[in-house]
């Protein structure tokens, strides 16, 4: 199948083709008639599946088939939950939209303001945003969003997980009741669907990955290794397989400076991204990332939705994530449009239990490989992590056989 079918007018497939896209994805072959047609729109496909272009390029097309002669007003409204995604949404729009007679921008915090008020007075008809900066600007009186066409809602689990759903309310109120309505998420959870059902008016439903699952292309394993002998694990990684671009992940903000430090240590080059970083050292430590200048980019949760790093061969957990969901997203950065990626958790003894809910999660265990001179040490005692947040409940799984993880890792400590 090629895009020529899907009823994309003749610019937008010269954009397509500049881009170097000759056949569109599974969600994209789906969502982008669907969109055509007007109708809301609920979809669901894992990460890196193509979902942006899967509701830019329709919504570029509605808007130049009714474009006014009058200024350009807000006519769609993309909310995302992060800068990088909103930006990287904008850059999107940018693209595809070049051939094109219609403005966009795009706003978030972080930085000034008062640009982003300037170009909202010169007038856009598609605005990306995040919700704060977009309330803050409304309420400045700076942006109207009375006459919104098409509202576009990306990333909406992750939008709810951030506490983002007040915000999201007091933005509906803005908007006319009369608009076509597209919500996008990695997953069609209890809450998604619950806001789905208050949103959307009969819906087209597109879902073309089973819920938490993970792209077949990518290989998954898992490291046993002690905590204290992470970081030099990982540098042998790096320098061994000759690694020229990683994504690492850590729990904390001071982990990822701290691992910063001890890379940059090693003679390997690398920045950290997390949310206590400003807006312009994620935006240049992100470019720095994606132009080879860097190898390792360590990053927070916060980078583990949104980020479009072409051709990333892979993703390493230094520290496994305490919600099993998220490690679906963050091994998501790799394997992006059908190539192949690699997917490393460095796994400790405290972490055994993270592990066991994230092979729930995906209803598979996942590969166990020692690496030479890093066995870990099996008297080391294993302390439950989950203990010390006893007080937050935990998320509710569906039930499935549970994989042996934390027998694996034992059991691959006394090997």
């Amino acid at each position: 199948m090629s895009f020529s079918v899907l009823g994309l007018s003749e610019p937008l497939l010269r954009s397509v083709d500049r881009q170097g896209y000759k056949t569109p994805s599974a969600i994209q072959a789906k969502a982008i008639p669907a969109v055509l047609s007007g109708r809301d729109v609920l979809a669901a496909a894992q990460t890196g599946t193509g979902k942006t272009a899967g509701f830019t390029l329709p919504l570029l097309q509605l808007l130049d088939e009714t474009k006014s002669s009058k200024r350009e007003t807000v006519r769609a409204l993309i909310l995302t939950p992060t800068r990088e995604l909103a930006a990287q949404i904008d850059e999107s729009v940018v693209n595809y939209g070049r051939n094109l007679k219609l403005r966009s921008t795009v706003v978030f915090g972080g930085v000034g303001i008062e640009p982003q008020k300037k170009k909202l007075k010169r007038g856009v008809s598609i605005l990306t945003a995040t919700p704060g900066r977009l309330l803050d600007l409304q309420n400045q009186g700076c942006v109207d969003l009375s006459k919104v066409e098409i509202l576009v809602l990306d990333e909406a689990d992750r939008m709810l997980d951030m506490g983002f759903i007040h915000d999201i309310r007091r933005i509906l109120k803005l908007l006319p009741e009369q608009r076509q309505n597209l919500l996008f998420s990695a997953t069609f959870s209890p809450d998604i669907r619950k806001m789905a059902k208050g949103l959307l008016k009969s819906p087209v439903r597109i879902e073309v990955a089973p819920r938490n699952s993970t792209a077949d292309n990518i290989r998954q394993v898992v490291v046993p290794v002690d905590k204290s002998r992470k970081t030099k694990l990982l540098c042998r990684l790096i320098h061994d397989a000759n690694w020229e671009q990683v994504l690492v992940f850590t729990r904390t903000k001071h982990g990822a400076n701290k691992l910063t430090r001890l890379l940059e240590k090693d003679g390997i080059s690398a920045a950290a991204i997390h949310g206590n970083k400003s807006q312009g050292a994620r935006t240049r430590a992100l470019a720095e990332f994606k132009q080879r200048k860097i190898t390792a980019l360590i990053a927070t949760d916060i980078a583990a939705r949104g980020l479009d790093i072409e051709q990333l061969p892979q993703v390493v957990n230094f520290d496994l994530p305490n919600i099993a969901e998220d490690y679906v997203h963050r091994i998501g950065r790799t394997g992006r449009a059908g190539l192949e990626g690699r997917a490393v958790s460095l796994v400790s003894v405290d972490e055994q239990e993270y592990l066991t809910g994230i092979e729930r999660l995906l209803g598979r265990s996942l590969t166990c490989k020692i690496i030479e001179g890093f066995k870990p040490d099996p008297n080391l005692v294993a302390e439950n992590p989950l203990k010390k947040t006893r007080s937050s409940k935990p998320r509710k799984r569906s039930k499935v056989n549970k994989p042996q993880g934390r027998r694996r890792v034992k059991q691959a400590a006394k090997r």
